[in-house]
């Protein structure tokens, strides 16, 4: 039976799972009782955002030119956060569909999308989406693919994932254009695992893709990565509901459960092989995930419950949570002010939102979220390079001879009158232009380079805002650049809080922290002496704000007589108040913490 391997791959909200839908009832994999919107997203979340988070592989049958086809498709996310399950899918593919909405033609990750999937030297299918709607404009949205990506304009196939207009030819299409998979080059069975899910019964669910041999139930299996055996307990498809099989061969995707329970016995972009004959070779997977964000969750409260604290209801909810999703990383952290927590390293800002929201729902714990940060490389003087993505963690200034930050390229799609003010935001945020491209009437495309620090607190939200929702953008890491960056600290009544601390470029120091430290003035409670609160790059105070002192009227209690005696009682006063300035101590509360965190600083 031949076989096709294909991903559908777009920007946000361009139709892929409706068209995976669509798919899935053309081909009778799914009865008209059964279908529902959004079938293959699974998760609460997704349905709720309207958003794929997930990559979900599904495998369905269709007959062309009087042969059956086995298809194997796998519905992929459209957020630049989540770039990483998009490569992961394109890895165990020989062709892509590039949908592309025909109302708004081609955006900033389809871009994206698109030169990854070429990297892969996979086939590429245009489709022209939503072509049922009144604004639709698919004659013109196929021009932009072909000006912007090089893709014939003739071979862009049109449908509408709505109505199912154009969905059998679009099947016909994948069976006729796509390369069949290739053939096995080697003996021993090697399978790549692209995607793994965690089952409260049955343990870590992998999803592979056999490249050579073969894979049955009862094989005893070997994951190249970790050097672990394992013994397949079942073996099967999804077509979208789970069909146990007694093998898988090659060019086949399917999943497999073998009683897998922790964690670090399955890698994503592993090479599973047979133990008793195995591979010498693994298969070329991709590169691990690189985390670009960080932060820390901290439980809301560290108090005892009745059964467990709330630290460990949240060290249970993101064990768990790293089961499903590989390309977040956790370590203990502590704080002095916020308690034991957890810093979290993520792809992204919204990946970074998805996990918080997945702790909470699916973990129960309450979580308090610190400021995201990214990670710097810092040149030392003996010439060793150091990582960090904690401002706590920097060394000593005397050792330090560069600290460089992460810099993005961006490519930003918007409407013509936005793109003044685009320019002004990105000069603003430090950015270089690159180039301005002509993309269609009525929009362009801006290149620019930005420090990723720049972007991660609110970017995105005020280019949405700026072109009213129709700007794009998509972005990647291009390389560490050495700036004129410090580490500012946060002294409240002349002590560091390290909680507090951040790294930022030096014009934009005082800047930032003068609006924290408003913030924290207006959070902290006043004390019978006067509090400071400072911000400093090593020893020079470059902001102040002050909490002033309760002034208790010791003189009440004088009715008259001399003067002396009301100068004395201030004096003693006086005396007790620097006293209590050099030995006491300064609560800060977690509203504290909250009201700068909640604003991005």
């Amino acid at each position: 039976m031949p076989i096709r391997n294909f991903s559908i791959i777009a920007h946000i909200d361009h139709g892929k799972s409706t068209l995976a839908d669509r798919l899935l009832q053309a081909t009778k994999a799914v009865s008209e009782r059964d279908a529902k919107a959004q079938l293959l997203d699974s998760m609460e979340l997704e349905r709720e955002r309207g958003i794929t988070i997930k990559a979900s592989a599904v495998t369905v049958h269709h007959s062309f030119g009087g042969e059956d086809y086995e298809l194997n498709f796998i519905d992929t996310p459209g957020h630049v956060d989540f770039t990483y399950e998009v490569s992961r899918a394109l890895t165990a593919c020989e062709g892509a569909l590039l949908i592309v909405d025909s109302t708004q033609g081609v955006e900033a990750q389809t871009v994206a999308n698109a030169y990854l999937a070429i990297e892969n030297d996979l086939e590429l299918i245009p489709v022209v989406n939503k072509i049922d709607l009144p604004s639709a404009n698919p004659e013109k949205v196929a021009m932009e693919i072909e000006q912007i990506l090089g893709l014939p304009s003739e071979n862009c196939i049109y449908c509408s994932a709505k109505t199912g207009e154009g969905i059998q030819q679009l099947l016909d299409i994948i069976c006729e254009k796509l390369p069949p998979p290739r053939e096995a080059v080697v003996k021993e069975t090697r399978a790549l695992i692209f995607d793994s899910h965690y089952d409260d019964y049955r343990g870590v669910v992998v999803y592979f893709r056999v490249f050579d041999g073969s894979l049955s139930k009862g094989d005893k299996i070997l994951m190249m990565g970790t050097d672990r055996t394992f013994t397949i307990t079942e073996l099967g498809r999804y077509t979208p509901t789970p069909v146990q099989a007694r093998t898988i061969g090659t060019a086949e995707v399917g999943y497999m459960v073998a009683a897998i329970k922790t964690l670090q016995d399955v890698r994503i972009g592993d090479t599973i092989t047979i133990a008793a004959h195995p591979a010498k070779d693994a298969l070329p997977g991709y590169e691990e995930p690189k985390q670009m964000v960080f932060c820390d969750f901290y439980p809301a409260s560290n108090e005892s419950g009745s059964k467990k604290t709330e630290f460990e209801t949240l060290r249970e909810a993101v064990e768990k949570l790293r089961l499903n999703d590989s390309s977040f990383t956790f370590e203990a952290q502590h704080s002095e002010a916020l308690g034991f927590g957890f810093r979290c390293g993520f792809l992204g800002l919204l990946h970074m939102e998805i996990v918080q929201e997945r702790l909470e729902r699916e973990g129960g714990a309450e979580i308090i979220q610190t400021a995201p940060t990214v990670n710097y490389k810092i040149e030392l003087t003996d010439g060793s390079v150091l990582d960090i993505h904690n401002p706590a963690d920097l060394p000593d200034p005397s050792q330090i001879q560069n600290i460089c930050e992460p810099i993005v390229k961006v490519e930003i799609i918007c409407p013509d009158e936005s793109i003044g003010d685009l320019m002004r935001l990105c000069e603003g945020r430090r950015g270089i232009f690159k180039a301005q491209k002509f993309v269609s009437e009525g929009r362009q495309l801006l290149d620019y380079e930005l420090p990723l620090a720049e972007i991660i607190y609110d970017f995105y939200d005020k280019l949405k805002s700026i072109t009213r929702g129709y700007g794009t953008m998509d972005y990647e890491i291009t390389e560490f650049r050495a700036d004129n960056l410090v580490k500012v600290s946060i002294l409240v009544n002349g002590a560091p809080v390290e909680a507090l601390s951040l790294i930022c470029h030096r014009e934009k120091a005082e800047q930032r922290t003068r609006g924290m430290l408003l913030k924290l003035r207006k959070q902290i409670d006043r004390h019978q002496f006067e509090i400071a609160l400072q911000a400093a790059i090593g020893g020079k105070i470059i902001a102040r704000e002050t909490v002033k002192s309760f002034r208790k009227n010791v003189t009440a209690k004088c009715y008259g007589g001399d003067i002396t005696r009301k100068r004395k009682l201030l004096e003693k006063q006086k005396k007790g108040k620097r006293r209590m300035k050099a030995i006491g101590n300064v609560h800060i509360p977690q509203s504290a913490f909250l009201a700068i965190l909640e604003q991005g600083e």
